[in-house]
């Protein structure tokens, strides 16, 4: 069977295998050590919360203080006041006839030469006005915006990459080989047929995915400093690209051929992460999709399965606030679980995606986790799951505004993910 595996995920699929035999890393339910989750619904001074008005007016509040200082750091402001941009080329015959594409390259100061990213946006044929302004999917891509289908016209980024064999990235640039790279987990030519757009940046645009990323790009702009001389509540890379995120949909916004009210904000693995930061933070997206994400995602951090917040901080020292490291084997210390950024995208819709071979990113925790958001929900008058256990494996999940499934397979996002995603955004944006 792995003999028939594409390069690419074969090289996925051994390196999760090798992160699931890591020493250390419990993988046995009976092993999980019991927790408490904090309420929800209960604010800092002990009382309860009974309505959506105390939500929105008190504890939404205390609980975004909280994952800011704690967890992910503060975001130290919004939209630049001198941030610009240019379409820079569009094709409204692109994908043989299939899509509208447009590149765009946002500029986060007045310089040409300063801090920007570039945003990729393909969008349901016609010409311009001839149509309702079309919903749209937004998300961050591993290896430049070349790699989500490929379009021989797109251009290929000359940004910093990891290091990878199979994509024949050397001297850390892509080069032919990350085009198309990772088209299987965009499914353009599907979205753009089910009559929504897609739009996505290359993270590394942002902030590269390594500790030295934090000395360029938008850390310059906010004067962060490097990785280990941060202020503990001072943000990191998800932090930057989750407000990456943001600006992506201000752009997005200013575009009459598309309806900022309808866009959900989506991501896998570490950029899972980032989404559910993004949403979290800011409530114009209007739906949010996490496909894997795990630890410091959707799964809960006190349950001592799979990833753990000490790995997440061994490794990835530049994705957290240095705060974190404070919970680093003690989780029970920590004054939020995920559950409760979950709940902080509520009433808007929420989808959270798990695969059965990836246990690493601990499929029952994050099922858990949107249970335990379930409460916040109701408060809007929105059903849950329907159900106490895990759904059966490719049996989804769905509540008015929750949904929850997990597929066979891999770590990975595969056509059935996109299929449950499409489905659900029909009922929530449409």
């Amino acid at each position: 069977m792995l003999s028939r595996l594409s390069p690419l995920l074969f090289a996925l699929t051994a390196g999760l295998a090798l992160a699931a035999n890591q020493p250390g890393i419990n993988y046995d339910e009976a092993k999980v050590r019991p927790y408490t989750l904090p309420d929800p619904l209960k604010l800092a001074d002990g009382s309860p919360v009974r309505d959506a008005a105390v939500w929105r007016a008190r504890r939404r509040a205390e609980l975004l203080e909280l994952f800011a200082r704690e967890v992910y750091g503060r975001t130290p402001g919004g939209r630049p006041a001198a941030m610009h941009w240019e379409v820079t080329s569009i094709d409204r015959a692109a994908l043989g006839g299939k899509a509208v594409r447009k590149e765009i390259t946002v500029w986060f100061t007045a310089k040409k030469d300063g801090p920007r990213m570039h945003l990729l946006v393909y969008q349901p044929p016609g010409a311009a006005g001839a149509h309702q302004p079309w919903p749209a999917f937004l998300g961050l891509n591993y290896y430049g915006n070349n790699s989500v289908n490929a379009d021989p016209g797109l251009a290929l980024s000359t940004r910093w990459m990891r290091t990878n064999a199979e994509l024949k990235i050397v001297n850390s640039r892509a080069t032919e080989g990350t085009r198309g790279a990772h088209a299987s987990r965009w499914e353009v030519e599907t979205v753009v047929a089910r009559g929504y757009a897609t739009a996505s940046i290359y993270y590394g645009d942002l902030c590269e995915d390594r500790p030295e990323g934090l000395k360029s790009d938008v850390a310059t702009l906010f004067g962060t400093p490097p990785t280990e001389q941060r202020r503990g509540e001072e943000w990191g890379a998800i932090g930057i690209w989750a407000w990456g995120l943001s600006r992506a949909l201000d752009v997005l916004a200013a575009d009459p051929e598309i309806d900022a009210k309808r866009v959900a904000v989506h991501g896998h693995s570490r950029l899972g992460k980032t989404a559910l930061w993004a949403a979290a933070q800011d409530e114009r997206f209007a739906l949010a999709i996490s496909n894997d994400s795990g630890a410091g995602g959707a799964a809960l951090s006190m349950r001592d399965y799979g990833e753990t917040v000490e790995r997440l901080n061994t490794s990835f020292p530049h994705w957290f606030a240095k705060n974190f490291r404070a919970y680093n084997a003690r989780e029970s210390a920590l004054p939020v679980d995920q559950h409760e950024l979950l709940a902080l995208i509520a009433p808007r819709p929420l989808h959270v995606a798990s695969a059965e071979d990836d246990k690493w990113a601990d499929p029952r925790g994050e099922f858990l986790a949107v249970k335990a958001a379930e409460p916040v929900y109701a408060l809007f008058g929105k059903k849950g799951l329907g159900r106490a256990e895990m759904p059966a494996v490719n049996q989804p999940a769905l509540g008015d505004a929750l949904a929850y499934h997990i597929r066979t397979g891999p770590h990975d996002i595969k056509p059935y993910d996109w299929a449950q995603y499409l489905d659900f955004a029909d009922r929530a944006m449409r």
